[in-house]
């Protein structure tokens, strides 16, 4: 008996008869006329969508960045957080405790009151922070299971839209294949009744900080 999977992959199967054996994706050029229509890649428009998703979003100078996390994690009573190894111990204030990720499990990672990281860039067009795993960053699993997570975005690091982001990750996705996670604002759900559930899937608060260059 022939299942649905087996009838898909023997669609893949025919699709790909006149492929050469050793062709590559990137041997084969393809017209991408959408990304000649980008939307324009303001800082100021990916504050404006982070914002409508329900996140708290300062806008600081380097000099003020700092400060601007200490605010912000006081008024979210936040004083231990899981970091990155490599986060630069320069942007944590002296009243905020950091706990060093060394391989955290499910039930450590809980226990503290969140998370600080950078981010691999940030998409204007739809106030998206996107995460690969990369400088800063961490593993996935910081910014899954703490309650909070604040991340501190560069400004040049905001694209325009989704294909921008995906032209700079293009390296990352072909090479060290890391995980990459788009995230829009606060973890969210809703279920058949439209009952809104937040925190289901990632934090239930989510902060950024947008530095100025």
């Amino acid at each position: 008996m022939t299942t649905p999977r087996d009838a898909i992959l023997a669609r893949i199967r025919r699709a790909l008869d006149d492929v050469p054996g050793r062709e590559e994706p990137e041997d084969v050029p393809v017209a991408r006329g959408y990304r000649e229509r980008e939307p324009e890649g303001t800082a100021g428009r990916f504050v404006e969508r982070v914002e409508d998703y329900g996140a708290g979003v300062r806008i600081v100078a380097w000099k003020d960045l700092t400060s601007a996390v200490g605010e912000t994690c006081r008024a979210n009573d936040i004083a231990r957080v899981v970091v990155p190894l490599d986060l630069p111990a320069a942007w944590l204030p002296a009243d905020v405790e950091p706990v060093p990720d060394v391989g955290l499990g499910a039930h450590e990672l809980d226990a503290v009151d969140g998370a600080i990281t950078g981010c691999a860039l940030a998409i204007a067009e739809t106030g998206t922070i996107v995460l690969d795993s990369g400088p800063r960053q961490g593993r996935r699993a910081l910014t899954l299971v703490p309650d909070f997570h604040l991340c501190v975005v560069e400004e040049k690091q905001v694209v325009d839209g989704v294909p921008a982001a995906l032209r700079r990750l293009a390296d990352n996705l072909r090479g060290p294949r890391r995980p990459v996670t788009f995230v829009s604002g606060p973890s969210a759900t809703s279920d058949i009744e439209l009952s809104r559930v937040e925190g289901v899937h990632g934090p239930r608060r989510l902060e950024v900080v947008l530095v100025r260059e």
